[in-house]
């Protein structure tokens, strides 16, 4: 649960190199900033979720990523940023068969989360582009 008498909202980013212990990092990241503000009950499915956002960014974009992790209200929000543009079918995504090794990540992230999604970037005049994905949990 996330307590209301800390009262305060905030956000951490971390830069995530494109690292195959990145998603590790990320989760162990995660954990220790949501045990810092006693955040516990949506903890062990926020860590799962980023998990999978960041293997994700981890796997199928060619640079760097970075997960922005945020206390908004009653909120918390986790959203990862990486340089493929390309999204992933939102809405229409369906779970792969037993057969298939991956393609597990957003069925989880579409099921837990209380909210969700993502957005294209466009080419920026500061060279920022790709993709960003995102989810919400509520407290309690």
């Amino acid at each position: 649960m996330i307590r209301a008498s800390q009262g305060l909202d905030w956000d951490y980013t971390l830069q995530i190199p494109h690292d195959p212990i990145a998603p590790r990092i990320a989760r162990r990241t995660l954990r220790t900033i949501l045990d810092a503000y006693d955040v516990r009950e949506p903890a062990d499915t926020a860590e799962l979720l980023a998990s999978e956002l960041v293997t994700n960014a981890h796997r199928y974009a060619p640079g760097p990523a970075s997960m922005r992790i945020c206390r908004d209200g009653k909120l918390l929000r986790v959203s990862v940023w990486d340089t493929d543009p390309t999204l992933p079918g939102l809405d229409a995504y369906e779970p792969p068969g037993p057969e298939q090794e991956g393609g597990r990540g957003l069925p989880l992230v579409r099921m837990c989360a209380d909210d969700w999604g993502g957005f294209a970037l466009g080419e920026s005049p500061y060279g920022l582009s790709g993709k960003l994905l995102w989810f919400e949990l509520g407290e309690g």
